[in-house]
């Protein structure tokens, strides 16, 4: 006799998450970040490099990571990955930049200001500027300048009082970017550089002054890029080749375990809808490895569902009830199931610990795919499988991939 409050609590379920993944499916999908080598961009490695005698510590190549990310701010690259390797390197990926000759230029240079005499002494340098204190604004003329705010007024003002009728020579780096003449003291603690064509180009300027020096040298020793018609490339091939593979293993599970494997195959489908879901809400980058480890984790999930429904369909052969078997074959394929996932995550955290940024990467989504896996593959499966078998709606063993006459006699 059919269970009709199962069968409804069966298909209420099926029917929410369907609609659920219908209508979430398209913005979760548009709003999933890539990585450079699916929507383009540059990779590159840094080597820091003392200045001045100034020793390589950890702080010093935070505090060089932090003015590289303030940098980064002014290109506009969003999910920018930093990361500090070893004791004197820095690696930089930015995914979605459209001029990565600017972009390169900007993160290595050193960017370091300074006033400097006819002498070449220095007078002031770039700590003597207010924070985020360069500015764009128009001269008389309307060409661009960019304006520099000092912290001391009082000490400006007793250097242009000295060198009155002399240039102070105001150098980026080792480039002299502007040389006035001082004409008249200044008390009001501005300076201005004039010189910018444009007034993208000042403030560009600005910007990277506002974003300060790099407490550290840097040296590239690698670099790669990626040209986004290449990486949508690469991501059109990979979708492709995901979805072949897994057509072919939904049509295995469904011909080799019938019901079941109906079953496995939706909560695939709900596997792989709340990987993407977990992405966006963790800002997750995806990146070539990164959809390698969820295709691995989707072989998890199905492993674990053949492991549990061969062990159900020996309870069946062995004569016992469908109800039973299938509480029985749940039980005893969970701990094969567990230590098995276990296994994969702790070779997936040893990946994490001694791993570059790609490896790491595949190594954290491939810990998210298998805990997400375990959700659904067993528990989730599991639920609908229940629920179903309870229903008495299909009660032959055939439907479930076990012959009449595979069945031992009580």
């Amino acid at each position: 006799m059919i269970r009709l409050n199962r069968l409804l609590g069966f298909i209420a379920i099926i029917v929410v998450l369907t609609v659920l993944m219908i209508a979430t499916i398209k913005p979760v999908l548009n709003n999933i970040t890539l990585g450079l080598d699916l929507q383009g961009g540059f990779e590159v490695l840094y080597q820091a490099i003392p200045t001045d005698g100034q020793e390589i510590t950890t702080q010093a190549l935070k505090e060089t990571a932090a003015a590289i990310d303030r940098r980064i701010d002014v290109l506009g690259v969003t999910e920018p990955r930093i990361e500090i390797e070893g004791t004197d390197r820095i690696r930089i990926q930015l995914a979605g930049v459209p001029d990565q000759d600017a972009a390169r230029e900007l993160l290595g240079k050193p960017a370091k200001l300074t006033f400097r005499n006819v002498n070449n002494e220095i007078l002031l340098d770039g700590s003597d500027l207010v924070e985020g204190g360069a500015s764009v604004d128009l001269d008389k003329i309307g060409r661009p300048v960019v304006v520099l705010k000092l912290k001391d007024a009082d000490k400006f003002r007793d250097i242009t009082a000295k060198y009155i009728g002399q240039s102070i020579g105001i150098y980026l780096d080792e480039e002299l970017i502007t040389n006035p003449v001082v004409n008249q003291v200044i008390s009001t603690g501005d300076a201005i550089i004039t010189g910018q064509e444009t007034v993208e180009e000042a403030q560009e300027l600005a910007d990277l002054l506002n974003a300060g020096a790099l407490p550290l040298d840097l040296k590239e020793l690698q670099s790669q890029s990626v040209g986004a018609t290449l990486g949508m490339k690469a991501l059109e091939l990979t979708i492709k080749a995901g979805i072949i593979g897994a057509i072919f293993v939904l049509l295995f599970m469904i011909f080799y375990y019938r019901v079941p494997g109906i079953i496995a195959s939706y909560a695939l489908v709900v596997y792989v809808y709340l990987i993407l879901v977990l992405f966006w809400l963790l800002h997750v980058t995806l990146t070539l490895p990164g959809i390698a480890a969820l295709v691995l984790g989707v072989g998890m999930a199905i492993d674990a569902n053949i492991i549990t429904y061969e062990r159900i369909k020996e309870e069946l052969k062995s004569g016992k009830s469908l109800l039973s078997s299938v509480r029985a074959g749940s039980r005893r394929s969970l701990s094969t199931i567990i230590d098995a996932n276990i296994t994969t995550i702790l070779a997936a955290i040893v990946l994490y610990i001694f791993g570059t940024s790609l490896i790491r990467g595949f190594a954290i989504t491939l810990i998210v795919s298998i805990i997400v896996s375990l959700i659904t593959a067993v528990y989730g499966s599991k639920l609908l499988l229940n629920l179903f078998v309870k229903s008495n709606l299909v009660t032959n063993p055939r439907a479930y991939g076990v012959k009449e006459e595979e069945i031992s006699e009580l």
